[in-house]
């Protein structure tokens, strides 16, 4: 008897817990997906400017122009290894940049969704039953009328012990 009641209570408390941070963390996961957005665009930003220095120094004249202080036997060896090198750089963040590319993508419909729900969840009046199956449930057990099912079985605890007693 004593369990289920203490059973009764950790539900209810835990649940109004749940329905309060609820509304709150839709807001922080928009303000999270937004600062993690943030970041993949300057990491974006500044990947797109290294492309941007590899295909300048991919050049030829440009290649010629960085081994000129570099004296070889094999010159055309020393600028084609360095071409190799830049290119594989070059690749290398290009993929970085795809990958950014749909980190930035699924952040944006994160985003979208994220803020749909916030506004859905801004706009849901608090303390009225609202009469779909699950909300109605949702306001009963976590909303004014959890409090009141707290108190039926605090009632019923009361009642039975009370019965017992005679």
């Amino acid at each position: 008897m004593r369990f289920s009641s203490m059973l009764l209570l950790s539900v209810l408390i835990f649940g109004a817990n749940a329905y309060a941070q609820e509304s709150s963390s839709a807001k922080e996961s928009v303000e999270n997906l937004r600062a993690q957005l943030l970041e993949v665009q300057i990491k974006e930003e500044a990947l797109r400017e290294r492309a941007q220095q590899l295909e300048e120094s991919l050049k030829p004249e440009n290649i010629e122009r960085s081994l000129a202080g570099i004296g070889s036997t094999k010159p055309e060896e020393l600028r084609e290894s360095r071409r190799r090198q830049l290119t594989i750089e070059r690749d290398g963040v290009q993929a970085q940049l795809k990958l950014l590319e749909t980190s930035r993508q699924r952040l944006e419909t994160a985003i979208a969704n994220a803020e749909a729900r916030a506004y859905q969840q801004s706009a849901r009046p608090d303390n009225e039953m609202v009469t779909s199956s699950g909300s109605g449930y949702r306001w009963l057990l976590f909303g004014g009328g959890g409090f009141a099912a707290l108190a039926l079985a605090g009632g019923v605890v009361l009642y039975r012990r009370r019965i017992r007693l005679r």
